[in-house]
């Protein structure tokens, strides 16, 4: 089926066309209602299930869906009653036989108008052919809502191994969810981000990097992921690299840290041990310093 525009569903949801909609081409001319009575005929364990959903309460509270009840969403079930096979009728998850387009539209018939799924065309979840039902389920639970963050990490299994590295924002602790920084059903943004940049997101929390400074630092200013790893890092302060080889990777004003210079004697060089560079320039993010020691980050 030809992916519709947001603007169509709407449309087709208002006008009350929802059959044109919920339907396959396939299915759209030959089957007809049959009521949710014939459905549980045969599948009657998905009814205390369902009944017990929030899509349940919601449907039975506002009494739109008396009609067509499972048809709503699973489309005419007449041809399905003459031949129980999943070409017949419209299922959800990976084994139907419908394309996650098609899944998708099924839901966005009543969600579109939601401003969270607005730009879901735009996603890279539509985009991979991921459907409203690879992450959300209906008939099980009280709640669609997909769990946090396992539901995620069945696909980003990297961000799964980041996010309980030593270093790390506290996802694993329940105090930070993935759809805290990301907007799953899309964004205008990179990576799916709530915001119109990095920065922009890494603000809202740490608002006290978001300056302005009298004297920036330019890493700081082009991307926050320059120097930190968002989900979580092996080194103190989720760095992509421990200090000074951070640092050096850009500055070399104090030379090569050699065996010489760093490990002889007794006294440890403050340039390699505890916290290196940041012993001497604080400030890394920004300085208000009237002088050359804010020009250095100096405290």
């Amino acid at each position: 089926m030809r992916r519709m525009s947001l603007f169509r569903l709407k449309a087709l949801a208002a006008t009350g066309c929802l059959a044109l909609l919920l339907t396959a081409p396939v299915l759209a001319a030959e089957a007809s209602y049959v009521g949710s009575e014939t459905c549980l005929g045969c599948h009657d364990d998905l009814e205390a299930g369902f009944t017990a959903s929030l899509h349940g309460k919601a449907w039975a509270a506002e009494g739109v869906y008396e009609e067509s009840g499972c048809e709503a969403c699973h489309g005419p079930g007449s041809a399905h009653v003459d031949d129980p096979s999943k070409e017949t009728i419209i299922t959800f998850g990976e084994d139907s036989m419908q394309s996650a387009d098609q899944q998708s539209d099924a839901c966005l018939a009543c969600h579109s108008a939601s401003q969270e799924i607005a730009l879901w065309d735009m996603g890279m979840h539509a985009k991979r052919e991921v459907s409203c039902s690879s992450c959300h389920s209906i008939h099980k639970g009280y709640s669609p809502l997909a769990a946090m963050p396992e539901t995620c990490y069945g696909c980003h299994l990297d961000v799964k191994i980041e996010a309980n590295k030593a270093s790390r924002h506290p996802i694993r602790e329940g105090e930070v969810g993935c759809n805290d920084c990301h907007n799953p059903h899309g964004t205008l943004s990179k990576a799916q981000i709530r915001d119109e940049s990095t920065n922009q997101l890494c603000y809202q929390c740490h608002a006290d990097k978001r300056g302005p400074f009298l004297w920036e630092h330019a890493p700081v200013e082009k991307d926050c992921s320059s120097c930190h790893a968002p989900h979580g890092s092996r080194h103190k302060k989720l760095l992509t690299q421990r200090v000074p080889n951070l640092c050096q990777s850009c500055h070399e004003r104090h030379g090569v840290y050699d065996k010489e210079r760093v490990f002889t004697g007794s006294d440890p060089s403050r340039f390699a041990y505890g916290r290196s560079c940041v012993n001497c320039h604080q400030n890394i993010h920004g300085s208000w310093a009237p002088n050359r020691r804010g020009a250095k980050f100096f405290k």
